[in-house]
């Protein structure tokens, strides 16, 4: 049992470490955002869960920053086998060995393991901090420029080495791209980390003419073709696990781009809780994905997770009673019990003609990847009206502007008023660090240099917000993880009668207002306040009922 265990709740309401009551108001939300609400309300502390967990476990919690080892203890442990347990050696006794680790499905094969490595002696393994204990292994931690200082004084496998580093750099940091730019005289490479660009290094352009042949023939592309884009896939096996990569490659004048993006793992374990909505969008979504037809879109930029909100929505429908299919550009996560199709424009295989096929497939469920054009819009609402539930996604800025683009691509009102069930528009936000993230006091003054009319968002003179300090759990930016900022419209009947009469993005959403919508600014607003993003973010991600001049006065301050 781990912090992301959902017994844990169980267990702590079983052993007295609260009540049931404490978790009023909490419904729907992941096990590890209830257990940091309870440490916020000081109901619990972090340290309890921690002991909780040892307990449930028969092992004594070890608390490394009050007991911290030295460095030549850490060291003492071979760095593989460090890293692979997640464990750290404590201290010797003339009896003992005494080893910590942050996993504890692992306890057992630690003792195994170390009796190998400290023979004569018994082994004892503790539980501690997931963050301490990491915070302690990055006395093994080299950067990757010296890595590679080492790796290319080799003769043989260098470009393969490197991928190889970079790679397993961008899984220790939970990137989401790993970008290979050339500049004139070396190549710069980037992470993307929760969504913003981090530079970790450079190489040599004799090195990555290497490296790209690599990449290249693991995702079988042609390597006498500099001057074309080209689209792959790499398969990677990653101790116990496989971790896909979709590799693009772009000519550009200093020589060719390379993006692989890193198909993030836990997706396919997301469930419609961990989506980060509020109580209220939650219901609606749920009512509105249980109906037998109509339309769900999401709507958002590249990369604010509209097709994960989809996916999980599929996930909760997925049934042996009901046929759900997918036509999807490119199909990146592969989901049990669901017909997915891949787009193919050498096969003809389009997003209109596949959808096309599918409806003669029988489907109860169909998900498009997207709505670029008006023959797909016509056949998804068609398919819509002919009783299939369709989910897809469409880019605007905001949920209410999507009504009138679809009347702008000939949809027609009638129609579109019969079909459409729900839309939701979506960014992706930092979340604050959970182990750095400190309170602050601030005040209306202070808050009005971020927006107009602060004491329409908060009530007391006196505000409590939040912020990350840095710390090595999140690489010292102050952020871990992300979260959904959400803005739901539902077609009511009001609604459905304004789309006949072709209105405008700012009528729909006038109206929407007064049915009860939020705008993803209000929901932002709401995630501040509980401390799970910044005021910076919420400016950065959804700034639509911010004062510009205000906040570039205040950069500029800064």
């Amino acid at each position: 049992m781990d912090l992301s265990d959902k017994n844990l709740i169980t267990y702590l309401i079983k052993h007295n470490y609260i009540e049931e009551s404490d978790l009023k108001g909490l419904e729907g939300r992941s096990n590890e955002e209830i257990i940091n609400t309870l440490i916020e309300k000081e109901l619990l502390t972090r340290k309890l869960v921690l002991e909780a967990i040892a307990e449930e476990n028969n092992v004594r919690f070890i608390d490394l920053e009050v007991s911290k080892p030295s460095n030549e203890d850490v060291l003492r442990l071979p760095e593989k086998f460090a890293r692979r347990y997640n464990c750290v050696f404590v201290k010797e006794t003339p009896k003992r060995f005494l080893l910590t680790t942050s996993k504890v499905e692992y306890l057992e094969d630690i003792k195994l393991k170390a009796k190998e490595v400290f023979k004569g002696k018994t082994i004892e393994v503790g539980y501690s901090d997931n963050n301490v204990v990491n915070e302690v292994l990055n006395i093994y931690k080299v950067s990757l420029e010296k890595k590679f200082q080492t790796i290319e004084r080799k003769e043989y496998g260098v470009a393969s080495e490197i991928f190889n580093e970079v790679l397993k750099e961008a899984l220790d940091l939970e990137a989401s791209d790993i970008h290979f730019e050339p500049q004139e005289e070396s190549v710069d490479i980037r992470f993307r980390i929760d969504g913003v660009m981090h530079e970790v290094g450079s190489t040599s352009r004799d090195i990555f003419e290497n490296l790209i042949n690599r990449v290249k023939v693991l995702s079988n592309l042609r390597i006498d073709d500099h001057f074309s884009s080209q689209d792959g896939a790499i398969r990677v096996k990653t101790g116990d696990n496989g971790i896909d990569l979709r590799i693009s490659i772009a000519p550009t004048i200093n020589g060719q781009n390379v993006v692989i993006r890193i198909l993030s793992r836990y997706i396919r374990t997301l469930s419609l809780n961990d989506l980060g909505l509020g109580e209220a969008d939650h219901k609606i979504l749920e009512e509105a994905s249980s109906r037998p037809f109509g339309m769900i879109l999401t709507v958002g930029p590249t990369g604010s997770g509209k097709t994960t909100t989809l996916y999980s929505v599929i996930k909760k429908l997925k049934d042996p009673k009901i046929n759900i299919t997918t036509i999807e550009d490119p199909v990146e996560y592969k989901i049990d019990g669901v017909n997915q199709i891949q787009v193919n424009l050498e096969t003809e295989v389009t997003f209109a003609r596949g959808l096309r096929s599918i409806v003669r497939q029988d489907p109860d469920v169909i998900l498009v990847g997207e709505i670029r054009d008006r023959e797909t819009s016509e056949i998804a609402i068609n398919a819509s009206l002919t009783g299939h539930l369709m989910l897809s996604t469409f880019h605007a800025n905001d949920a209410a502007t999507v009504i009138p683009r679809l009347l702008d691509m000939g949809v027609e009102p009638f129609l579109l008023a019969s079909t459409l069930n729900l839309i939701i528009a979506q960014r992706l936000s930092r979340r604050i660090c959970s182990t750095c993230r400190y309170s602050y006091e601030t005040s209306f003054n202070e808050l009005e240099k971020f927006f107009p009319d602060p004491k329409k968002y908060f009530n007391k003179d006196q505000l409590t917000l939040f912020k990350g300090k840095g710390c090595s759990a999140c690489n010292n930016t102050g952020y871990k993880g992300r979260i959904g900022l959400f803005e739901l419209i539902y077609i009511t009947e009001d609604i459905k009668n304004v789309i006949l009469k072709n209105p405008s993005s700012l009528e729909v959403r006038e109206l929407a207002t007064k049915n009860g919508a939020r705008t993803m600014f209000d929901d932002g607003i709401e995630k501040v306040k509980e401390g799970l993003i910044d005021i910076d973010e919420l400016i950065r991600v959804a700034p639509s009922e911010v004062d510009s001049r205000k906040i570039y006065g205040y950069q500029k301050e800064k």
